[in-house]
């Protein structure tokens, strides 16, 4: 699709995992492995929305760019927009992908089809899911689930976000990915609205969309790998990297 750009917010003050984007995965930053993926997706230029001068020098040092934001920032979208405003103030680009840096291990190909469902004009806002094959983290509140219609094999109209258990019953569950790519007019009207009560009580962003009416739509790719926030999960990152 053209127009697009990808935006990745990365700061190092984080609760679990402090200093993650810095955190050496086989010899490189998290955030440098992050930022080669998204290249590698080839849909449109990357940036790195940041409010660390370290982050900034070590995306630079890998070749990329980086956008320097404040620290002020209460979401990754709210970073992204205003490094979108910094990099492409005369509205160029269409849609905006946010690719959270905490995913060093997504394929780029499944970066690309997150934009699939941007192709319906109805859609505001699409994002990745895959179906859960481990029992443990069916019950498990850091996996977030996302409940859908099925619009084909591949895709969903997503109805809700959760830490719970859902839907209810025999059946496959599904593992959202933390990537959305979003219309450019969705992601300002977005980051304008105040977070939700359901945002609030699950502590999930997306869930301020769906309150506002806005339609998200979810392409199912086969494996929702680890993202890293916790030491066990670096850890894993680090097995799969070598492993490969």
């Amino acid at each position: 699709m053209s127009g697009s750009v990808i935006i990745i917010p990365a700061r190092l003050a984080a609760t679990r995992l402090p200093g993650k984007p810095l955190a050496d995965l086989c010899g490189e930053p998290m955030i440098v492995h992050v930022w080669r993926r998204a290249m590698k997706a080839a849909i449109g230029p990357v940036f790195v929305a940041t409010d660390s001068d370290r982050i900034a020098e070590a995306v630079c040092a890998a070749g990329g760019e980086a956008v320097a934001t404040g620290q002020q920032h209460a979401s990754g979208s709210d970073r992204i927009f205003e490094a979108l405003q910094r990099i492409d103030p005369d509205g160029a680009f269409e849609i905006v992908v946010n690719l959270q840096g905490d995913l060093p291990l997504i394929p780029p190909a499944d970066i690309a089809a997150a934009l699939g469902p941007l192709a319906d004009l109805d859609v505001d806002i699409a994002t990745l899911a895959a179906p859960i094959v481990r029992l443990e983290e069916r019950d498990d509140p850091n996996i977030v689930k996302v409940v859908g219609t099925e619009l084909s094999p591949a895709r969903l109209r997503a109805l809700y976000f959760t830490r719970a258990t859902a839907p209810f019953g025999e059946g496959v569950l599904y593992h959202h990915v933390g990537l959305y790519a979003y219309r450019r007019q969705a992601l300002e009207a977005f980051v304008k609205l105040p977070p939700s009560g359901l945002e609030r009580r699950e502590r999930l962003e997306q869930l301020r969309a769906l309150e506002a009416g806005m339609r998200i739509d979810v392409t199912l790719v086969e494996e929702a790998l680890c993202g890293v926030d916790t030491p066990e999960a670096l850890e894993c990152a680090r097995r799969l990297l070598r492993s490969k």
